[in-house]
């Protein structure tokens, strides 16, 4: 028995002395150590600006930081082999490692061709504002750096449904390729913009038989090179649904496997639609909670004038708690990223303790959060700022309540706009399990909750130090728990 904890083993603007491929190899005990149980680690292949990109701009599938291509041999985060050392070094630590899956996309083309389009509204991709007319466009991949190991696929301009940059043009527009698959977009999950099939780069064309059957065949290149335990999939809105689940089940019967598949579907403004996605996809994925880091955002923000017995509102956890994975913040989120949405500071204990001692949901940590960083970049008038995120001292005291205490039968009192508690019973086979949760975004706050006839007479304390006092549960399983003003506190039983 261990519940499942995993980390987002980086953030937009990792910078580090140390590579990343290497700190993950050396911090592998110590994530273990603080019951950490997976590792989603970012795009491991080599993208257009080499050794200085996050890797969402993605190149070359088959360049784990093996060729000189984009002006570098290693990514930003290493090479293949240190990268290969550090899912062998996480996996001998037990833990679990996830690759991110860039399928929508592909940038950094090798050569030029001319090619039929018609340009679309910005605001509404089906609406035409032209019509079809002969373009110049980076879509032909030749990976000259490669020379055709592994593969020998040549991506053209029939792999691609649309681009954004006209090189005789020299001008930035979304471009409709028509070509034999349809003049249209492909059938997507999102009908923002009208249809959210194009996002970025060029867009890869999942009609194209010949596409879908190289997509495979570099899936199981990676799983037999790497060895890793599932993926997370990146942008699904913008990706026809039907080949990613044909993908998955190509890659699970291929090895014999049920891969762990986290799918990234960034909504902040219905759960119905992650809900709908989830049975688009028959519960092959599990997804983001994108609406609950919302609510977490909007609490921050408001201060005491949010209901906190409203948090799970809304949310992927409340109604699908089986597939949805919690998170605080996220590499999108994070100050100075288009999506920015970061969670106050004050309310991250609270936030953290909402996914990590509750039984829904599988909680997907920060980097940050454990580590720090600072970084600079330009807001959004383009002024250069700099950033801090401070780790968060009580993190890893949590993330091993999680593992050792967190379990047993659950008890809610959402009751309350201003302070919120639960309790874990704690099952028989671990001893002394069990905790009482109470936090409060308002004054100091209090909540008579039960623990169980099993905890009476029990001595329980705050373990993260907030309160000094001790709590004796009564002969029927009963007590008052305590936490401060804008904070948390997590009791447990005394002198274990």
């Amino acid at each position: 028995m261990s519940n499942q904890t995993l980390i987002q083993y980086f953030h937009w603007y990792y910078d580090e002395e140390q590579k990343l491929w290497q700190k993950a190899t050396e911090q592998a005990p110590a994530l273990k150590e603080i019951g950490i149980t997976g590792v989603w680690f970012p795009p491991s292949y080599k993208s257009t600006e080499g050794a200085d990109s996050v890797g969402y701009d993605c190149y070359d599938l088959f360049d784990l930081g093996e060729f000189d291509q984009k002006n570098s041999v290693p990514t930003k985060y290493g090479t293949k082999d240190e990268y290969l050392q550090a899912v062998k070094a996480l996996q001998e630590q037990e833990l679990m490692v996830l690759a991110d899956v860039v399928f929508n996309h592909k940038a950094g083309a090798d050569e030029l061709e001319k090619i039929p389009v018609r340009r679309v509204a910005e605001d509404n991709r089906e609406e035409y504002t032209s019509d079809v007319f002969e373009i110049e466009a980076w879509t032909k991949f030749t990976f000259p750096g490669r020379k055709g190991k592994y593969s020998e696929f040549i991506w053209d301009k029939s792999c691609f449904s649309g681009i954004d940059w006209a090189e005789d043009l020299q001008e930035t527009s979304i471009f409709s390729i028509q070509n034999e698959y349809g003049e249209g977009w492909e059938d997507v999950p999102s009908d923002e913009l009208g249809n959210y099939d194009y996002l970025m780069f060029n867009d890869i064309e999942f009609r194209n038989k010949a596409v879908r059957e190289e997509l495979k065949r570099w899936g199981e290149w990676y799983y037999e090179t790497t060895g890793v335990d599932g993926f997370r999939l990146d942008a699904v809105k913008h990706i026809a649904t039907d080949y990613l689940k044909e993908w998955l089940d190509h890659m699970n019967a291929k090895f014999d496997k049920q891969f762990f598949i986290i799918a990234e579907n960034w909504v902040v403004d219905d759960v119905m639609k992650l809900r709908s996605y989830i049975d688009l996809t028959e519960g092959r994925m599990q997804l983001f909670d994108s609406m609950l880091h919302l609510n977490f955002h909007t609490a921050a923000d408001a201060g005491d004038t949010y209901d906190l017995s409203k948090i799970f509102e809304n949310t992927l956890v409340e109604s699908h708690p089986q597939l949805s994975i919690t998170f605080v913040d996220n590499h999108d989120s994070q100050p100075l990223q288009d999506l920015e949405t970061y969670v106050d500071f004050w309310f991250r204990p609270l936030a953290y303790a909402l996914i990590l001692l509750r039984e829904q949901g599988i909680p997907c940590v920060f980097y940050t959060d454990l580590y720090g960083a600072k970084y600079n970049d330009h807001d959004d008038e383009g002024n250069e700022a700099e950033v801090e995120l401070v780790a968060l001292e009580s993190l890893p005291l949590m993330t091993k309540l999680r593992r050792d205490l967190a379990y047993g039968f659950q008890r809610d009192y959402l009751d309350h706009p201003n302070c919120i508690g639960w309790t874990r019973e704690g099952v028989p086979e671990l001893e002394n399990s069990g905790i009482a949760v109470v936090l409060s975004n308002g004054e100091q706050g209090t909540k008579t909750m039960e623990m169980g006839m099993g905890h009476a007479g029990k001595t329980f304390i705050d373990v993260l130090g907030y309160r000094k006092e001790e709590v004796t549960i009564d002969e029927n399983g009963w007590a008052e728990f305590f936490c401060e003003a804008g904070s948390v506190s997590v009791w447990i039983t005394k002198g274990i």
